[in-house]
Order: structure tokens, then C-alpha cells, then sequence
């Protein structure tokens, strides 16, 4: 059946607005929240609700009250460590010194390996889930869209969007990303920080936290995770690219330790070893995001033509069929009602070429795991391929140089 919902759209859905002058008045009700879920997750969801990114925002004060100076032992210190600067600026070290520690609870082992479970899914179909799943899902969240139309280049950014978010996730993936340093934690902790920027920058364009509350704050940002999570691994095991228990413990181990250089609430996210843990976190931030509007269609749109451009570029797949690919995709994953509000239109043919695929993947991997060989080359030829789409980047990413203009959301 199209639309067949993958993506953790569960829990009931709270009001549009309340009454309580301490809640965000688009973000449902905290009485809702706790008729749903009880008074201690109500208080976690409003405490992150104002909260930003406390480490990070700190940091950006001190470049404007510091100017160069600041921005300069920030940089030397993401790429060489804490140790390497030299009487450095307070929030800069404090920054430094919480991203080069590991989190409670996590295994060094996954800094050296990264999720390799990752790469048994050809390059393209990661791309797949991470712009029809990850993507178009943190667009339905208003304050997301919002931000982006307050922070300017709603739809221009679009293709820079997707493109410098995949480079960052693919990145971080490898093995060894996110070793104090490495690629991947060096582009994580750029992403931080234009959020960061981002938030600052929102405050003066006149960002209604009234409405949505602080900007970026730890809501959107858990919620993020999920959509790169939850989301996008559900969209690819619609497609039959699924993992076993053991494979995704690992993967959400993995972003246990994204998310603490992400600046994200370890007490949202922290402890997910599966689809079922998440999917109840999920419906807690689900309930305080409000529906979409006119500005996340937009953005759909935007996003859906971005990602029929790279399918052409890619796979030499012509636009207009692109683009009804990754509306039907988004349908697979998101289901009907969400699809039809973001104005993706349903594809029959595309249904039951995806359906007959599906079923012969999953035929496929589950003949080539019994083999470990076979199983672990096909790994190693998807990490190549990463390797050589990314390359080397036509120009900096706009996380890379850390100003306060508009730019891509983590997601």
C-alpha cells in the first residue's frame, strides 16, 4: 500500500496552542503532554523546549564581544584539541573540553570503527533515506521552517542544504570520524556552531519564541536526531535494506556519541539501542511540534527539486522522473496524510517497482550474510564509494567557516 508511514508518526497530537504563558504557545499543551506521558517527561520536554545549546551559544557571545581572536582558538582548537591552545577563551575551552570527552556510558570502540553496519547499504540508498526520510521530515517541523524563512534563503539553499548535510553525515560516518580531530568530529563541531550562530542570528530577525520557542532548541535538535535515526533507517528497510538487532544497537550507539558533539540532551536521547526505545521518544517530541505549514511545503518542494538535480547529475536519471521518485519515496516513508500535506503525489508504478524490489533485496542480503566474505566485501565496495563521492568539495561548506549567515540545519 503507497504511504506506508515509516517514519515514527505515533502518539496522538497535541493541540495547536495553549494557555499556559510558560509554554510555547505553538507547541501543543503541557497539559496534553501530560496526559500522554506523564509529569517527568513533561517537565524534560518543557525544560528543552527553552534551551538552546548552552556550551555553544556561550562560545558564539564570546567571538562577538572577541572578534578574530576567539574565532581563532576556536578553529585551532576543533582541528588540534584542547591542550594544543594557549590561555584559552573560557567558553572555547569549556566547549572543547565537554566534545573531547566521551559520553557516560559509551564505548571508545565506536570512534575507531564508526557504524559499519552503515555501509552494507549502497551509498545511493543512504542518500535516498537521508533526503525523502531524514530530510523532509525535520521540514514538517514549523520552527524549523520558520527559522529558515526568518534566517533567509528558504528555497535558494535548498541544493547547498542537501548537499553540505550529507557531506557532514557521510563524513562522520567513517571510520575513525569522530576522534577528536578527525574529519567528521572537525565538521560536527562546525555544524554546532552554526546552529549556534544561526540561533543568535534568528533573536534579531525576530524569531517568535513565544510561538516555538528558543531557537533550535533541544526539541528540534532531538527530533533532528531522530529524523537521521529513527526516520531515515526505517526508510531503508522499506526498501529492503534492513538491519539485524545486533546492527542496529550499534548504528544508535554510534549516534549517542553525535549527539553529545552535537550539543544535544543526553537526556532525550541517551540509552536508544532500538527502533522501539526511539520511536517512544519520538512521540514525545512529536507532540510538542506542531503541524506543518505553508513554510515546510515549501521547503518540500524546494527539496524534492534539489534531489531530482542530484539524481540527474548521479545516475543520469532525468528530472521529471526524479522528482516523481522522490515524491513517491517520501509518500513510502512518511504515509499518505503527511504526503498529501506537503503536496508529494503518489506514484502506482513507482509502488509496485519498489515493492517488487524490496522483496528481491531482501532476498539478496539474506543469501549474501551467509556468507561473511561476500558479506564484508560488499561493505568495504559501499565504503569506497562514499569515499569517492565525497572527494573533494567544489567550496567550503557553509559550517566549515563558521559565520553567523544563513545556512543548512543539521538536517
Amino acid at each position: 500500500m503507497t504511504g506506508s508511514g515509516v517514519s515514527a508518526h505515533v502518539g496522538t497530537p497535541a493541540p495547536a496552542a495553549t494557555t499556559d504563558p510558560e509554554w510555547p504557545t505553538g507547541r501543543g499543551s503541557r497539559a496534553a503532554v501530560v496526559a500522554q506521558f506523564g509529569e517527568s517527561r513533561a517537565a524534560l520536554v518543557e525544560r528543552a523546549l527553552r534551551t538552546g545549546d548552552p556550551l555553544a551559544d556561550a562560545v558564539v557571545e564570546e567571538i562577538h564581544r572577541g572578534g578574530a581572536d576567539v574565532r581563532t582558538h576556536l578553529d585551532h582548537g576543533i582541528r588540534h584539541g584542547l591542550a594544543s591552545l594557549t590561555d584559552p577563551p573560557p567558553a572555547v575551552a569549556a566547549l572543547l573540553a565537554d566534545a573531547e570527552r566521551l559520553p557516560p556510558g559509551a564505548d571508545p570502540a565506536v570512534l575507531d570503527a564508526g557504524p559499519t553496519a552503515s555501509f552494507t547499504s549502497p551509498t545511493i540508498v543512504r542518500i535516498l533515506s537521508l533526503s525523502a526520510g531524514a530530510l523532509l521530515r525535520t521540514y514538517e517541523s514549523p520552527s524549523i521552517a520558520v527559522l529558515l524563512a526568518t534566517t533567509g534563503r528558504l528555497v535558494e539553499a535548498a541544493p547547498r542544504r542537501l548537499d553540505e548535510t550529507g557531506r557532514w553525515l557521510l563524513t562522520a560516518a567513517l571510520p575513525g570520524g569522530l576522534h577528536p580531530g578527525a574529519p567528521g568530529y572537525v565538521a560536527t563541531l562546525q555544524v554546532r556552531m552554526l546552529h549556534a550562530h544561526m540561533r543568535r542570528l534568528a533573536r534579531t530577525r525576530g524569531y517568535d519564541e513565544r510561538t516555538h520557542g528558543v531557537p533550535i532548541n533541544q526539541v528540534d535538535l532531538a527530533r533532528t536526531w531522530m529524523d537521521f535515526t529513527l526516520v531515515s533507517l526505517r526508510a531503508e528497510e522499506s526498501l529492503g535494506f534492513g538491519m539485524t538487532s545486533s546492527e542496529l544497537a550499534e548504528v544508535y550507539r554510534f549516534w549517542a556519541v553525535l549527539a553529545h558533539l552535537l550539543g544535544i540532551d543526553l537526556d532525550l536521547v541517551g540509552g536508544i539501542t532500538d527502533h522501539a526505545q526511539a520511536a517512544r521518544v519520538d512521540a514525545l517530541l512529536q507532540a510538542v511540534t506542531g503541524p506543518l505549514g505553508t513554510q515546510s511545503r515549501v521547503l518540500a518542494t524546494a527539496l524534492v527539486e534539489a534531489m531530482a538535480q542530484r539524481l540527474d547529475e548521479l545516475l543520469r536519471i532525468p528530472r521529471p522522473i526524479g522528482r516523481k521518485l522522490i515524491e513517491y519515496l517520501g509518500r513510502r516513508f512518511h504515509g499518505d496524510a503527511v504526503a498529501d500535506d506537503l503536496g508529494l503525489r503518489p506514484s502506482l508504478i513507482l509502488e509496485v517497482a519498489t515493492n517488487l524490489t524490496a522483496v528481491v533485496v531482501r532476498a539478496r542480503r539474506r543469501i549474501r550474510r551467509c556468507d561473511p566474505e561476500a558479506w564484508e566485501r560488499a561493505r568495504l565496495a559501499n565504503l569506497a564509494a562514499t569515499l569517492d563521492l565525497l572527494g573533494a568539495p567544489e567550496q567550503d561548506a557553509l559550517y566549515e567557516v563558521h559565520r553567523p549567515e544563513p545556512g543548512p540545519v543539521a538536517g
